[in-house]
């Protein structure tokens, strides 16, 4: 099979002819259709989380088709589409996994990090952490829904249920999480970059009320934020924007640090927390969800062996919407 194959961190991928992997007990092959070009895959590939598997086929953020089922496995079946998300392993035994906190499980595995990803023709999976994929979806557009639209999911059931919420970075999680927002009857206020009008304006096509600059306050006083961009220097600025009681979530699992900032803006029972990874539960849930709002993914298709330019314009934020890597 044809991958793209991460050698080292900070190296560009490299297109390489792979066997094609042979699912073990309690996994499946997935012959991949689509597999969506996440942040977390630049924060692999350029060295910013630490100890990646090596040589690594990035990529969590998988649609594709049954080719194989393994030893064990009765509940898919051959030619089936499914899912295939970040969260790869648990233990199952933890204190976290036995609370239904499974998402903070010291021994988990992810895929794309420490298993092999979707930026290939096939891919195996542990075929318990895997997902039917429903709806109209084109292959091409469920992809998002297994990461942005997942992280963006619990990002947004920890924000509480406040009706003004604030983002900070519009790509692919937030252009889903508007959406739902929306169906949810709240108002959503944009932040992007300066300069960026493009997002602004894609913003706006969304439904936001009202988008600008991220340093800006917004025309109304926010019930809550959530952060998408790896920027520390948010916080401060989602702190002073959200309301007395409101709650800021940081959305990533990288961000540069956080300045120092004066405790008056923390005061007066402002909440700030993170959301690491995704559960079992979040998977289900919102994938019977996105099809009724109904979410609609914008896209910028990539051929597989283009993977370094999506991540490229992942990088320099020249991308609308998600980008989703081909191997056909």
């Amino acid at each position: 099979m044809k991958a793209m194959v991460l050698d080292r961190p900070g190296a560009e991928l490299r297109l390489a002819e792979l066997p094609v992997p042979e699912p073990g007990a309690g996994q499946i092959l997935v012959r991949v259709k689509a597999c969506a070009v996440c942040r977390t895959d630049l924060h692999v590939v350029d060295g910013e989380l630490p100890e990646p598997k090596l040589p690594l086929v990035p990529g969590h953020e998988i649609v594709g088709e049954v080719a194989k089922t393994g030893r064990g496995v009765d509940w898919f079946q051959a030619g089936e589409r499914v899912g295939i998300p970040w969260l790869g392993y648990t233990c199952a035994r933890c204190r976290y996994c036995v609370a239904g906190q499974e998402n903070l499980c010291d021994g988990a595995r992810f895929t794309g990090y420490q298993i092999d990803g979707g930026y290939a023709e096939y891919a195996v999976a542990d075929a318990r952490y895997c997902f039917p994929v429903h709806g109209d979806y084109g292959d091409a557009e469920a992809a998002p829904l297994l990461c942005a639209g997942l992280i963006g999911y619990r990002a947004l059931r920890m924000a509480g249920e406040g009706e003004r919420l604030g983002i900070y970075g519009f790509g692919a999680a937030a252009h889903i999480v508007t959406q739902v927002a929306r169906h949810q009857g709240r108002q959503v206020y944009a932040f992007t970059r300066a300069d960026d009008a493009v997002a602004q304006d894609f913003a706006r096509e969304l439904g936001a009320a009202w988008a600008g600059s991220s340093e800006q306050r917004p025309p109304e006083e926010l019930d809550a934020a959530i952060i998408f961009a790896p920027v520390g220097a948010l916080i401060p600025a989602a702190l002073r924007a959200v309301r007395k009681g409101g709650v800021v979530v940081a959305g990533g699992i990288h961000m540069s640090d956080v300045p120092r900032f004066p405790y008056r803006i923390l005061w007066g029972e402002r909440v700030v927390r993170s959301v690491a990874n995704l559960t079992r539960r979040d998977a289900e849930e919102f994938l019977a969800l996105a099809p009724k709002v109904p979410v609609r993914t914008v896209i910028e298709p990539f051929p597989l062996a283009a993977a370094n330019e999506a991540l490229a314009r992942l990088r320099t934020g020249r991308l609308r919407g998600a980008a989703v890597l081909l191997p056909a």
